[in-house]
């Protein structure tokens, strides 16, 4: 699959917590040459604080307003933005257990290496 056989150009990739959105969105942005657009990034600002509505809702619509994207989230508030104007939803959805795993472990290995997430944020099992 390349960008020239592929025929969409802006795509919402949905699905649970650790369905694997981000990862899939962003590897198809990669091989289609399109905007990588990671919600939780336009979402979560420092010390996990969400950003308003309003502001959230500007972040997504200034992202999407191109022809060429990627979206990874499931934040039911941008699907008036993000939904008409994408070509493809692509929906995850794993088993339970496939998820549950994933979700785990990747904790774990957030929670080890102190990964950086959105907003200088990281996994915490406690404080």
């Amino acid at each position: 699959m390349d960008a020239k056989s592929f025929p969409y150009t802006r795509l919402v990739v949905i699905g649970t917590t650790s369905s694997g959105k981000s990862t899939l969105a962003e590897k198809l942005s990669q091989r289609l040459a399109l905007d990588f657009v990671e919600l939780d990034a336009l979402y979560w600002q420092p010390n996990w604080i969400g950003t308003p509505n309003d502001e959230f809702a500007a972040k997504v619509d200034a992202a999407t307003h191109g022809d060429q994207w990627v979206v990874a989230g499931n934040y039911s508030r941008t699907r008036p933005i993000t939904w008409p104007r994408a070509q493809a939803i692509i929906w995850l959805d794993y088993p339970f257990l496939t998820v549950f795993w994933r979700l785990i472990t990747r904790t774990i290995r957030r929670n080890l290496t102190r990964e950086e997430l959105w907003g200088t944020n990281t996994d915490r099992f406690w404080i």
